[in-house]
Protein backbone atom coordinates (compact mmCIF):
# COMPACT_ATOMS: atom_id res chain seq x y z
CA UNK A 1 0.00 0.00 0.00
CA UNK A 2 1.45 3.53 -1.09
CA UNK A 3 2.24 5.81 1.92
CA UNK A 4 0.33 9.07 2.00
CA UNK A 5 1.31 12.35 1.13
CA UNK A 6 3.52 13.66 3.53
CA UNK A 7 2.85 17.40 4.60
CA UNK A 8 4.91 19.83 6.89
CA UNK A 9 3.59 22.93 8.78
CA UNK A 10 6.07 25.26 10.85
CA UNK A 11 5.54 28.27 12.51
CA UNK A 12 7.77 29.92 14.86
CA UNK A 13 5.18 29.70 17.73
CA UNK A 14 4.26 26.98 20.65
CA UNK A 15 1.48 25.63 18.48
CA UNK A 16 -0.81 26.11 21.16
CA UNK A 17 -3.16 28.85 20.57
CA UNK A 18 -2.79 29.17 17.07
CA UNK A 19 -5.78 28.01 15.53
CA UNK A 20 -5.43 29.57 11.94
CA UNK A 21 -2.68 26.56 11.34
CA UNK A 22 -4.58 24.30 13.34
CA UNK A 23 -7.33 24.72 11.20
CA UNK A 24 -5.02 24.76 7.82
CA UNK A 25 -3.84 21.49 9.44
CA UNK A 26 -7.11 19.76 9.07
CA UNK A 27 -8.22 21.12 6.21
CA UNK A 28 -4.30 19.11 4.69
CA UNK A 29 -5.77 16.01 6.50
CA UNK A 30 -9.19 16.29 4.86
CA UNK A 31 -7.42 16.63 1.24
CA UNK A 32 -5.54 13.22 2.16
CA UNK A 33 -1.91 14.49 3.43
CA UNK A 34 -0.40 12.60 6.80
CA UNK A 35 0.53 16.31 8.04
CA UNK A 36 3.19 16.91 11.11
CA UNK A 37 3.17 20.49 12.21
CA UNK A 38 6.47 21.89 14.22
CA UNK A 39 7.33 24.72 16.05
CA UNK A 40 8.91 25.20 19.26
CA UNK A 41 8.39 24.57 23.09
CA UNK A 42 9.23 27.78 25.16
CA UNK A 43 9.79 27.24 29.25
CA UNK A 44 6.82 27.94 29.48
CA UNK A 45 4.55 26.40 27.17
CA UNK A 46 1.85 24.57 28.17
CA UNK A 47 0.98 20.74 27.26
CA UNK A 48 -0.92 20.44 23.80
CA UNK A 49 -4.08 18.56 23.71
CA UNK A 50 -4.34 15.61 21.75
CA UNK A 51 -4.98 16.39 17.90
CA UNK A 52 -5.35 15.01 15.10
CA UNK A 53 -2.15 15.13 13.10
CA UNK A 54 0.86 14.40 14.64
CA UNK A 55 3.45 17.67 16.36
CA UNK A 56 6.93 18.35 16.59
CA UNK A 57 7.77 21.34 19.06
CA UNK A 58 11.97 22.35 19.22
CA UNK A 59 13.25 23.38 22.50
CA UNK A 60 15.99 26.17 22.00
CA UNK A 61 18.73 28.19 24.07
CA UNK A 62 17.42 31.11 23.04
CA UNK A 63 13.41 32.10 23.34
CA UNK A 64 13.83 35.36 21.79
CA UNK A 65 15.68 38.23 19.46
CA UNK A 66 18.20 37.37 16.42
CA UNK A 67 19.79 34.18 17.86
CA UNK A 68 16.39 32.56 18.56
CA UNK A 69 15.08 33.46 14.94
CA UNK A 70 18.52 31.93 13.66
CA UNK A 71 18.73 28.91 15.93
CA UNK A 72 15.06 27.72 14.93
CA UNK A 73 15.48 28.99 11.04
CA UNK A 74 19.13 26.56 11.30
CA UNK A 75 17.19 23.50 13.15
CA UNK A 76 14.15 23.82 11.25
CA UNK A 77 16.20 23.18 7.90
CA UNK A 78 17.81 20.18 9.31
CA UNK A 79 14.91 19.18 10.24
CA UNK A 80 13.19 19.46 6.87
CA UNK A 81 16.24 18.20 5.22
CA UNK A 82 15.86 14.76 6.86
CA UNK A 83 12.14 14.38 6.49
CA UNK A 84 10.29 13.14 4.01
CA UNK A 85 8.02 15.63 2.68
CA UNK A 86 5.30 16.41 -0.79
CA UNK A 87 4.51 19.39 1.09
CA UNK A 88 6.15 22.67 2.54
CA UNK A 89 3.80 24.62 4.30
CA UNK A 90 6.01 27.87 5.83
CA UNK A 91 3.52 30.71 7.65
CA UNK A 92 4.85 33.71 7.89
CA UNK A 93 8.69 35.38 7.08
CA UNK A 94 10.21 33.82 10.41
CA UNK A 95 10.09 30.20 8.72
CA UNK A 96 10.37 30.77 5.18
CA UNK A 97 13.86 30.90 4.89
CA UNK A 98 14.35 27.18 6.22
CA UNK A 99 11.73 26.16 4.17
CA UNK A 100 12.86 27.62 1.16
CA UNK A 101 16.48 26.54 1.36
CA UNK A 102 14.89 23.01 2.36
CA UNK A 103 13.08 22.88 -0.71
CA UNK A 104 16.50 23.69 -3.02
CA UNK A 105 17.05 19.77 -1.61
CA UNK A 106 13.64 18.40 -2.09
CA UNK A 107 12.46 18.85 -6.18
CA UNK A 108 9.37 16.81 -5.78
CA UNK A 109 8.20 18.80 -2.82
CA UNK A 110 5.93 21.69 -3.30
CA UNK A 111 6.35 25.09 -1.41
CA UNK A 112 3.30 27.12 -0.12
CA UNK A 113 3.87 30.34 1.85
CA UNK A 114 1.16 31.49 3.88
CA UNK A 115 1.51 35.09 5.39
CA UNK A 116 -0.59 35.69 8.48
CA UNK A 117 0.28 39.15 8.21
CA UNK A 118 2.42 41.92 6.29
CA UNK A 119 5.47 41.06 8.84
CA UNK A 120 7.88 43.49 7.54
CA UNK A 121 6.18 46.22 9.26
CA UNK A 122 4.77 44.57 12.41
CA UNK A 123 5.51 46.82 15.41
CA UNK A 124 8.87 44.56 16.81
CA UNK A 125 10.16 45.40 13.59
CA UNK A 126 9.36 49.19 12.64
CA UNK A 127 11.94 50.51 15.38
CA UNK A 128 14.66 48.45 14.71
CA UNK A 129 15.53 49.46 11.29
CA UNK A 130 18.85 47.50 10.96
CA UNK A 131 16.83 44.45 12.10
CA UNK A 132 14.01 45.14 9.51
CA UNK A 133 16.24 45.36 6.74
CA UNK A 134 17.35 41.90 7.53
CA UNK A 135 13.92 41.08 6.98
CA UNK A 136 13.23 42.65 4.29
CA UNK A 137 15.96 41.21 2.26
CA UNK A 138 14.78 37.68 3.06
CA UNK A 139 11.53 38.39 1.70
CA UNK A 140 13.22 40.55 -1.11
CA UNK A 141 15.17 37.26 -1.70
CA UNK A 142 12.46 34.31 -1.53
CA UNK A 143 9.23 36.13 -2.32
CA UNK A 144 9.78 36.57 -6.25
CA UNK A 145 10.85 32.79 -6.42
CA UNK A 146 7.49 31.82 -5.03
CA UNK A 147 4.70 29.86 -7.02
CA UNK A 148 2.12 29.83 -4.50
CA UNK A 149 1.21 32.52 -1.74
CA UNK A 150 -1.47 33.59 0.58
CA UNK A 151 -2.40 35.99 2.98
CA UNK A 152 -5.24 37.16 5.78
CA UNK A 153 -7.28 40.08 4.30
CA UNK A 154 -7.56 42.17 0.92
CA UNK A 155 -5.57 44.86 2.09
CA UNK A 156 -2.27 42.82 2.53
CA UNK A 157 -2.86 41.10 -0.75
CA UNK A 158 -2.72 44.15 -2.61
CA UNK A 159 0.55 45.42 -0.86
CA UNK A 160 1.99 42.22 -1.75
CA UNK A 161 0.68 42.60 -5.24
CA UNK A 162 2.01 46.38 -5.93
CA UNK A 163 5.30 44.97 -4.27
CA UNK A 164 6.07 42.16 -6.29
CA UNK A 165 3.77 42.17 -8.93
CA UNK A 166 2.49 38.37 -8.18
CA UNK A 167 -0.96 36.49 -7.48
CA UNK A 168 -1.63 36.48 -3.95
CA UNK A 169 -4.50 34.35 -2.65
CA UNK A 170 -7.09 35.41 0.72
CA UNK A 171 -7.77 33.31 3.10
CA UNK A 172 -9.06 35.23 5.87
CA UNK A 173 -8.76 34.15 9.66
CA UNK A 174 -12.57 33.57 9.82
CA UNK A 175 -13.63 30.82 13.03
CA UNK A 176 -15.11 27.71 11.76
CA UNK A 177 -19.08 27.76 12.83
CA UNK A 178 -19.06 26.89 16.77
CA UNK A 179 -21.36 26.09 19.29
CA UNK A 180 -20.51 24.73 22.67
CA UNK A 181 -22.58 21.66 23.77
CA UNK A 182 -22.78 22.47 27.23
CA UNK A 183 -21.56 26.47 28.16
CA UNK A 184 -19.35 26.74 31.37
CA UNK A 185 -21.24 28.42 34.13
CA UNK A 186 -19.50 31.68 34.82
CA UNK A 187 -19.02 30.16 38.68
CA UNK A 188 -17.37 27.39 36.53
CA UNK A 189 -14.89 30.10 34.81
CA UNK A 190 -14.79 32.42 37.73
CA UNK A 191 -16.67 35.29 36.25
CA UNK A 192 -18.05 37.42 38.17
CA UNK A 193 -21.65 37.68 38.33
CA UNK A 194 -24.29 40.54 37.72
CA UNK A 195 -21.52 42.95 35.95
CA UNK A 196 -21.36 44.02 32.15
CA UNK A 197 -18.71 41.98 31.53
CA UNK A 198 -16.23 43.19 28.52
CA UNK A 199 -13.28 40.89 26.91
CA UNK A 200 -9.87 41.51 25.62
CA UNK A 201 -8.98 37.85 23.86
CA UNK A 202 -6.67 35.79 21.88
CA UNK A 203 -2.61 35.18 21.78
CA UNK A 204 -1.42 38.68 20.43
CA UNK A 205 -2.45 40.89 23.88
CA UNK A 206 1.37 43.02 22.52
CA UNK A 207 2.02 46.61 22.76
CA UNK A 208 -0.18 49.33 20.28
CA UNK A 209 -3.22 46.74 20.63
CA UNK A 210 -4.82 48.90 22.97
CA UNK A 211 -5.02 47.10 26.22
CA UNK A 212 -3.91 49.89 28.06
CA UNK A 213 -6.68 52.18 27.09
CA UNK A 214 -9.25 49.48 28.15
CA UNK A 215 -7.78 48.92 31.51
CA UNK A 216 -7.56 52.80 31.75
CA UNK A 217 -11.36 53.19 30.43
CA UNK A 218 -12.28 50.74 33.51
CA UNK A 219 -11.69 53.42 35.72
CA UNK A 220 -15.02 55.43 33.88
CA UNK A 221 -16.95 52.52 33.96
CA UNK A 222 -19.40 51.32 36.70
CA UNK A 223 -20.48 47.21 36.91
CA UNK A 224 -18.06 46.30 34.55
CA UNK A 225 -15.38 43.95 34.57
CA UNK A 226 -12.68 43.53 31.98
CA UNK A 227 -11.50 40.24 31.07
CA UNK A 228 -8.51 39.39 29.44
CA UNK A 229 -7.91 35.82 28.52
CA UNK A 230 -4.89 34.91 26.39
CA UNK A 231 -1.46 36.47 27.32
CA UNK A 232 0.95 38.82 25.04
CA UNK A 233 3.92 40.95 24.96
CA UNK A 234 2.40 43.30 27.71
CA UNK A 235 0.02 41.21 29.83
CA UNK A 236 3.38 41.55 32.79
CA UNK A 237 2.76 45.36 32.76
CA UNK A 238 -0.60 45.64 32.31
CA UNK A 239 -1.23 43.13 35.63
CA UNK A 240 1.62 45.27 37.18
CA UNK A 241 -0.86 48.67 36.30
CA UNK A 242 -4.25 47.02 37.71
CA UNK A 243 -2.25 46.22 40.87
CA UNK A 244 -0.63 49.63 41.35
CA UNK A 245 -4.17 51.21 40.41
CA UNK A 246 -6.31 49.44 42.79
CA UNK A 247 -8.46 47.62 39.69
CA UNK A 248 -8.09 43.98 40.23
CA UNK A 249 -12.14 44.00 40.80
CA UNK A 250 -12.75 44.96 37.36
CA UNK A 251 -9.71 43.80 35.59
CA UNK A 252 -9.67 39.77 35.62
CA UNK A 253 -6.61 37.85 33.37
CA UNK A 254 -7.13 34.31 32.87
CA UNK A 255 -4.39 33.65 30.63
CA UNK A 256 -4.28 31.30 27.76
CA UNK A 257 -6.78 29.01 27.49
CA UNK A 258 -7.92 26.11 25.04
CA UNK A 259 -10.22 27.49 22.29
CA UNK A 260 -13.08 26.16 22.90
CA UNK A 261 -12.73 27.65 26.81
CA UNK A 262 -11.42 31.07 25.60
CA UNK A 263 -14.68 30.78 23.63
CA UNK A 264 -16.83 30.27 26.30
CA UNK A 265 -15.60 33.05 28.42
CA UNK A 266 -16.38 34.90 24.91
CA UNK A 267 -19.94 33.58 24.85
CA UNK A 268 -20.62 34.90 28.56
CA UNK A 269 -19.01 38.62 27.08
CA UNK A 270 -21.57 41.38 26.90
CA UNK A 271 -18.95 43.09 24.62
CA UNK A 272 -16.00 41.97 22.95
CA UNK A 273 -12.59 44.62 22.11
CA UNK A 274 -10.53 44.73 19.11
CA UNK A 275 -8.21 47.65 19.63
CA UNK A 276 -5.53 47.62 17.42
CA UNK A 277 -3.65 51.22 16.78
CA UNK A 278 -2.59 52.07 13.24
CA UNK A 279 0.74 52.67 14.10
CA UNK A 280 2.37 50.51 11.28
CA UNK A 281 1.35 49.23 8.30
CA UNK A 282 0.98 45.54 9.62
CA UNK A 283 -1.89 46.61 11.99
CA UNK A 284 -3.38 49.30 9.87
CA UNK A 285 -4.52 46.30 7.22
CA UNK A 286 -4.99 43.49 10.09
CA UNK A 287 -7.87 41.76 10.60
CA UNK A 288 -7.83 39.90 13.78
CA UNK A 289 -9.53 36.19 14.55
CA UNK A 290 -10.83 37.43 17.69
CA UNK A 291 -13.06 39.85 15.53
CA UNK A 292 -14.35 36.34 14.03
CA UNK A 293 -14.38 34.69 17.68
CA UNK A 294 -16.50 37.25 18.94
CA UNK A 295 -19.37 37.04 15.51
CA UNK A 296 -19.54 33.38 16.64
CA UNK A 297 -20.25 34.34 20.04
CA UNK A 298 -22.85 36.67 19.43
CA UNK A 299 -20.62 39.33 21.25
CA UNK A 300 -20.92 43.18 19.67
CA UNK A 301 -18.02 44.20 18.85
CA UNK A 302 -15.89 47.43 19.86
CA UNK A 303 -13.41 48.41 17.35
CA UNK A 304 -10.73 51.14 16.65
CA UNK A 305 -11.24 52.58 12.97
CA UNK A 306 -8.95 49.68 10.32
CA UNK A 307 -9.55 49.36 6.89
CA UNK A 308 -10.48 45.86 7.10
CA UNK A 309 -12.28 45.37 10.40
CA UNK A 310 -14.67 48.34 9.75
CA UNK A 311 -15.53 46.75 6.70
CA UNK A 312 -16.67 43.65 8.25
CA UNK A 313 -18.58 45.18 11.20
CA UNK A 314 -20.24 48.43 8.55
CA UNK A 315 -21.28 45.14 6.58
CA UNK A 316 -23.00 42.97 9.09
CA UNK A 317 -24.04 45.77 12.01
CA UNK A 318 -22.44 44.59 14.28
CA UNK A 319 -20.25 46.67 16.96
CA UNK A 320 -19.08 50.15 17.24
CA UNK A 321 -16.28 51.83 14.95
CA UNK A 322 -14.14 54.24 17.86
CA UNK A 323 -13.63 57.80 16.50
CA UNK A 324 -10.47 57.48 17.49
CA UNK A 325 -8.90 55.54 20.62
CA UNK A 326 -9.03 57.27 24.02
CA UNK A 327 -10.17 55.34 27.20
CA UNK A 328 -13.26 57.94 27.38
CA UNK A 329 -13.98 57.30 23.54
CA UNK A 330 -13.91 53.73 24.72
CA UNK A 331 -16.06 53.58 28.00
CA UNK A 332 -18.33 56.44 26.01
CA UNK A 333 -18.77 53.59 23.29
CA UNK A 334 -19.41 50.24 26.22
CA UNK A 335 -21.51 52.30 28.63
CA UNK A 336 -24.13 53.14 25.28
CA UNK A 337 -24.20 49.33 24.99
CA UNK A 338 -24.63 48.75 28.55
CA UNK A 339 -27.58 51.44 29.07
CA UNK A 340 -28.83 50.15 25.70
CA UNK A 341 -30.31 46.90 25.95
CA UNK A 342 -32.69 46.56 22.91
CA UNK A 343 -29.61 47.68 20.75
CA UNK A 344 -27.57 45.50 22.30
CA UNK A 345 -29.87 42.41 21.63
CA UNK A 346 -29.91 43.84 18.01
CA UNK A 347 -26.18 43.57 17.49
CA UNK A 348 -26.47 40.31 19.31
CA UNK A 349 -29.04 39.12 16.35
CA UNK A 350 -26.67 40.50 13.66
CA UNK A 351 -23.73 38.34 14.50
CA UNK A 352 -26.09 35.33 14.89
CA UNK A 353 -27.07 36.25 11.23
CA UNK A 354 -23.18 37.66 10.39
CA UNK A 355 -21.69 33.90 11.41
CA UNK A 356 -23.84 32.06 8.77
CA UNK A 357 -21.77 34.01 6.13
CA UNK A 358 -18.93 34.69 8.33
CA UNK A 359 -17.63 31.12 8.82
CA UNK A 360 -14.34 28.27 7.94
CA UNK A 361 -16.80 26.51 5.76
CA UNK A 362 -17.37 29.05 3.47
CA UNK A 363 -13.73 30.33 3.55
CA UNK A 364 -11.96 27.62 3.13
CA UNK A 365 -12.97 26.51 -0.43
CA UNK A 366 -10.11 28.74 -1.61
CA UNK A 367 -8.10 26.49 0.16
CA UNK A 368 -9.17 23.78 -1.97
CA UNK A 369 -7.49 25.68 -5.29
CA UNK A 370 -4.24 25.94 -3.10
CA UNK A 371 -4.46 22.50 -1.51
CA UNK A 372 -6.55 20.25 -3.75
CA UNK A 373 -7.09 16.64 -2.93
CA UNK A 374 -4.41 13.81 -3.46
CA UNK A 375 -4.66 10.24 -3.36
Amino acid sequence: MARKKRAIVSVTNDLYTDNRVNKICLFLEKQGYDVLLVGRQKKDSIELPPRSYQTKRFKLAKETGAEFYALYNLRLFFFLLTKRANLLVSNDLDTLLANYAASKFKPNARLVYDSHEYFTEVPELIHRPRVQKVWEAIESWIFPKLKTVYTVNESIAQLYHEKYRKEIKVVRNISPRFQLEVLPSKADLNIPENVFLIIIQGAGINVDRGAEEAIEAMKLLDHACLMIVGDGDVVAQLKESVQHEGLSEKVRFYGKRPYAEMMAFTQHADVGLTLDKPTNKNYLFSLPNKVFDYIHASTPIVATDLVEIKRVIEKHEIGTILPELTPETLANAIRDLQENPVKLDQIKANCKLAAAVENWDNEQHVLEEIYPKVD
